[in-house]
């Protein structure tokens, strides 16, 4: 019956918010709209059975992971097929007809550079605010690659450069951008050092997330996923070790983002960039790891944070265009 009721709450919560979303702005936003008459209310509808779908298969702890990552992958799969369709096809597939670069950095690099166009900085703390950092784990167009070059089984050391990374890229994205509106760089210069950017990006995954069977890429390399490590603490939700726990270390075999070792486990902590993804729940079978908001049950927190996202997650997959 709970099941029932967190999935019927799923359907209406993506069918009320698609529906602001076809019936207020005078352009359609929704694809569907766009196509033929009355198309953005049958995407609605599909929107709102494929979140209570969704949500159904996401309150397995067991099955959790492996349906997380589908539909992770099938938005970033969306996502940049609708740019490539506006692209080569036609620019009804773009969501303003101008093209933007699909590189996470830019969302903290763009307005940098440009002191203009808030949009995703804003969309960007909303989502931190409703469901603290489930950007990284499955908000985000870019790191469901990660997540599927960091497929298989993977080592339990920490990747041996990961503050140096983190920082040092945080901080040359962040001063790049400054020097770039400084010296009145050209939007093809501000666009050339983007792509380099999500480039190497790329090359890290390959390299790197693909070598060690964990999201270098997200956990050590991305600017947005060094500020979701801090700014998640926006969000009231939190996921806490208890003292169930024995330190049989069998999560830190299901841990993607390096956020499981040795040390912090010992001291009853989760590393820093951990995404709530839920993923360590499935290999701790003393169930000492648990779901936290406040006034709530650890269960009830569970069932809260799976709706959120995915109720976020379906509303990005049907409006999120560049």
């Amino acid at each position: 019956m709970k099941t029932r009721r967190i999935v019927i709450s799923t359907v209406l919560l993506v069918g009320g918010l698609l529906s602001i979303v076809q019936v207020m702005p005078k352009n359609p936003l929704l694809i569907g709209e766009r196509l033929f008459p009355y198309g953005g209310w049958i995407q609605v509808i599909l929107a709102m059975l494929y979140g209570g779908w969704l949500c159904y298969k996401m309150q397995d702890r067991q099955e959790r992971p492996k349906w997380r990552k589908r539909a992770w992958l099938l938005f970033s799969i969306v996502f940049f097929g609708q740019l490539a369709l506006g692209i080569f096809a036609d620019p009804i597939f773009l969501m303003t007809g101008k093209l933007h670069l699909p590189i996470p950095a830019v969302i903290l690099a763009g307005p940098l550079y440009r002191f203009e166009g808030l949009f995703m900085p804003i969309l960007f703390i909303s989502t931190l605010l409703l469901s603290g950092p489930a950007w990284c784990s499955q908000l985000c167009y870019f790191g469901a690659f990660d997540a599927w070059s960091a497929r298989g089984k993977l080592e339990r050391k920490r990747f041996p450069y990961h503050k140096q990374m983190r920082y040092s890229i945080l901080f040359l994205v962040m001063l790049g951008a400054i020097l770039l509106r400084i010296f009145g760089a050209s939007g093809r210069i501000a666009t050339a050092f983007g792509i380099a950017v999500g480039v190497i990006g790329l090359l890290v995954m390959l390299l790197f997330s693909r070598k060690r069977r964990k999201m270098v890429h997200c956990s050590s390399y991305c600017p947005i996923g060094t500020l979701v490590s801090f700014l998640k603490y926006l969000s009231p939700f939190r996921v806490r070790l208890t003292t169930d726990c024995c330190h049989c270390m069998a999560c830190t075999n299901a841990c993607r983002y390096d956020a499981l070792h040795k040390e912090e486990i010992e001291k009853g902590k989760i590393g820093y960039t951990c995404t709530y993804c839920g993923d360590c729940l499935s290999a701790c079978k003393h169930g000492a790891i648990e779901y936290h908001f406040p006034g709530l049950r650890p269960t009830t927190a569970e069932r809260l944070w799976i709706v959120v996202t995915v109720v976020l997650h379906t509303c990005f997959l049907m409006i999120a265009r560049i």
